[in-house]
């Protein structure tokens, strides 16, 4: 009986004494009002963190890292000259947008290696995930051709994405 207790209220130890450590170092002063909110803390939040759904990353052929990150550091430094000329340009050629990109990832982490990728790159910010993981909607700050926007994020980030994340 005092196990179960001690599980469904105290799921991580160390994790409620990290929360109580960090709200404390979070404050300018140490008083006993902050105490308490720190050991409140430190009680409340490890047991919703315990029923988050937990998937662990599997990893698969890296091979395509290098060649990936290559691609990503061009589109980087390709996308900040666009995104200048654009900005520095007649503010009536921008036409920004939103598009939904179809997902073939599963992977939620690499999903979200996806999500920065895409928000990495000037010009473009992951805005959500449908709940069914299927479709990332994406704004373009310049978008002429939502076809062609899906089909770059799928062939130059998904399609090595699916190879690292399996």
């Amino acid at each position: 009986m005092a196990a179960t207790w001690r599980k469904r209220w105290l799921p991580s130890l160390p994790l409620s004494m990290t929360v109580f450590c960090f709200w404390l170092l979070m404050n300018d002063e140490i008083s006993v009002g902050q105490v308490v909110m720190a050991l409140v803390l430190g009680l409340v939040i490890p047991p919703f963190a315990a029923r988050l759904d937990r998937e662990f990353a599997r990893i698969g052929r890296l091979r395509s890292v290098p060649r990936m990150l290559g691609v990503l550091l061009w589109d980087i430094v390709q996308a900040n000259v666009t995104v200048a000329l654009q900005v520095l340009g007649p503010e009536r050629k921008i036409r920004p947008g939103f598009i939904w990109v179809p997902l073939d990832i599963d992977n939620i982490h690499g999903i979200a290696a996806l999500t920065s990728i895409i928000t990495l790159t000037p010009g473009t910010v992951s805005s959500a995930l449908s709940d069914d993981r299927r479709h990332l909607l994406v704004h373009v700050l310049n978008l002429d051709d939502a076809d062609d926007v899906i089909r770059q994020i799928k062939t130059r980030y998904e399609a090595p994405l699916m190879e690292i994340f399996p």
